[in-house]
């Protein structure tokens, strides 16, 4: 385990370093293809856990759906989104991330999203939080 990935007891949130990256590659069906050391430490699953299910077991229920939204939204139009998002752990903890998907293509015309995510700022964190609230009680 890395000693900079730490979890608060009194709150359940994860911690990972600020110079390193949660990296993780989907299918067009959302299916994990590649997750990194790092992802697979903070949401808590070992590597043959993770590869192979859909992307949405990280998803934390405090999380809106026009979020989501956005992120495909941006995705279809731009081809990338970038956005604040809170994710859940196996433990039942959280972690959040600024998150970055990108669509690729490859020769062959298969598509896959590969999503780089980094530490958000605490002010962003409080921020976001307070704002996915308000979207989930009009949901």
């Amino acid at each position: 385990m890395n000693p900079k990935v730490y979890k608060n007891g009194t709150s359940g949130e994860w911690f990972f370093p600020s110079e390193s990256y949660i990296l993780s590659e989907t299918d067009d069906k959302g299916i994990i293809l590649y997750a990194n050391d790092l992802f697979c430490e903070v949401a808590g699953y070992t590597r043959s856990e993770i590869l192979g299910q859909p992307h949405n077991i990280v998803r934390h229920p405090d999380m809106p759906r026009i979020a989501f939204k956005g992120l495909w939204d941006d995705i279809r139009s731009k081809g990338f989104w970038t956005g604040f998002v809170k994710n859940r752990s196996k433990d039942g903890g959280f972690y959040w991330v600024f998150a970055t998907a990108l669509k690729k293509t490859d020769a062959g015309g298969k598509i896959t999203y590969l999503s780089i995510r980094t530490v958000p700022s605490r002010e962003d964190v409080a921020k976001y939080s307070k704002l996915y609230a308000e979207w989930k009680l009009k949901e």
